[in-house]
């Protein structure tokens, strides 16, 4: 144990690389690194080198030991790692604008991990996963896989459908997020917060919130019928909710299902954004080279305030915390993608779900909250067998299975303008679905 950790962050060229730095700083007294490999792919080496040479000036403030490596050689980064992080994007930024600008060319959603994009952002990402697992296998089989690269809850349940690697959590900073921001809506302490987090990926819900073990849940969910206090995750604004029925839900919801319970308002929102040229890829394209120009300047040694505005606040405490509990064996309470194994009733057990878990230095032990409240239970489970069919996709390259996945979908209209949308897609991503063309060329 004292000979001090081997992390390997995949996408270590990312934009969110200095939160996390800044959280393995905040911990080191409790998670001592010896060794942070951060590993990115060709087309990223300009932003690694940018990123990596940040981490290391921000080490070097902080005084600690813990030595920063910057490769694009993924097995030596590997080699006898102890936790492996990934926070990748196939196809970079002008996927996600593919993803989001088809669909809408369509007048349907265009969302970076729900409806159409969702599906194909998953059938770009997992095959990635799948090879990282393998090379896990070979080079580092008793690492921790903590998978931080969206969709993270269709990618944690490929990972356990189609791997015998069950050391793998998938991480998401929208539950953090939600906790702190109830933390804000009470004027208190986010230690002082927790909730009982039910659902999946970007389909969870707080069941029940708790102050200093108390529940408060109904001062909190009346807070929540007012506009300002609608949207909790600084990248998806809503309208507010509609008061009667927020207190008819009697749950806290996350900033994702607004694509769900508005989805007219979300979407005319988003064609209007289209019709500017200004989807959020555009936004995040912009907020990331501005981002990098930071990070160039050889003085700065701190993570940035502007990369809160990027969306992914509260990453590095959310994943250090994590690992740290892991390593630690500290058995607090965390929310984070896990095997269900009973936690939710409606869910088949071997499915990957987004529940409170004791965090143990064997991995999370799901909390069990019995069933979902009868008005959520049916739309959890319809996106879980979209998860579960374009999972199977992925893996396979199968069409058919393909525009199954793209029509169950509540987000897609209709089998034809579903049909079209993949169609295009397929075309447009061609460069990373080979699995859905080579045999066809063979």
């Amino acid at each position: 144990m004292n000979k001090g950790l081997k992390i390997a962050t995949i996408g270590g060229g990312s934009s969110y690389t200095p939160e996390l730095i800044e959280g393995f700083i905040k911990r080191y007294s409790e998670l001592p690194i010896r060794e942070l490999w951060l590993v990115d792919i060709e087309a990223g080496k300009e932003k690694l080198e940018i990123v990596g040479n940040l981490a290391k000036r921000m080490i070097e403030k902080a005084g600690l030991p813990i030595e920063v490596y910057i490769t694009l050689d993924r097995k030596t980064a590997l080699k006898d790692a102890d936790f492996v992080t990934t926070q990748f994007r196939v196809g970079l930024l002008d996927a996600r604008a593919k993803d989001e600008r088809i669909p809408l060319s369509h007048g349907v959603l265009g969302q970076e991990t729900n409806g159409p994009g969702g599906l194909f952002k998953g059938l770009r990402t997992i095959p990635v996963i799948l090879d990282i697992v393998k090379d896990m296998k070979e080079l580092c089989p008793d690492a921790w896989l903590i998978n931080f690269t969206n969709p993270a809850g269709m990618v944690t349940e490929a990972v356990l459908r189609y791997t015998d690697h069950k050391k793998v959590v998938g991480l998401c900073n929208v539950p953090i997020g939600i906790e702190m921001g109830v933390a804000k809506l009470l004027d208190v302490d986010h230690s002082r917060i927790r909730v009982d987090f039910v659902g999946l990926n970007h389909m969870v819900y707080g069941l029940d919130v708790y102050l200093d073990g108390v529940s408060v849940k109904d001062q909190v969910i009346e807070l929540l019928t007012k506009p300002e206090n609608s949207s909790f995750v600084k990248n998806v604004k809503g309208q507010g909710w509609e008061p009667e029925f927020i207190r008819a839900l009697n749950a806290l919801t996350c900033p994702y299902h607004l694509y769900y319970y508005k989805q007219d308002e979300m979407l005319q929102t988003e064609l209007g954004n289209f019709k500017n040229g200004t989807t959020r890829a555009e936004v995040v394209k912009k907020l990331e080279e501005d981002l990098f120009e930071l990070y160039k300047d050889p003085n700065l040694a701190i993570k940035p305030p502007q990369l809160e505005e990027r969306g992914g606040a509260y990453y590095s405490d959310a994943a250090v915390r994590l690992i740290s509990s892991i390593y630690n064996d500290k058995r607090d309470i965390q929310p984070v993608n896990t095997i269900n194994n009973g936690a939710i009733a409606s869910i088949p057990d071997d499915s990957a779900v987004e529940v409170s878990c004791v965090i143990t230095k064997e991995g999370p032990r799901p909390i069990v909250n019995g069933d979902l409240p009868v008005a959520v239970r049916g739309l959890v489970q319809q996106i879980k067998s979209f998860e579960r069919v374009a999972a199977e996709a992925a893996v396979t390259g199968n069409y058919d299975t393909a525009l199954l996945a793209m029509i169950i979908n509540p987000l897609v209209p209709s089998d034809k303008i579903g049909k079209v949308i993949l169609d295009e897609m397929l075309d447009a991503h061609k460069e990373y679905l080979p699995q859905f063309f080579q045999k066809a060329e063979v």
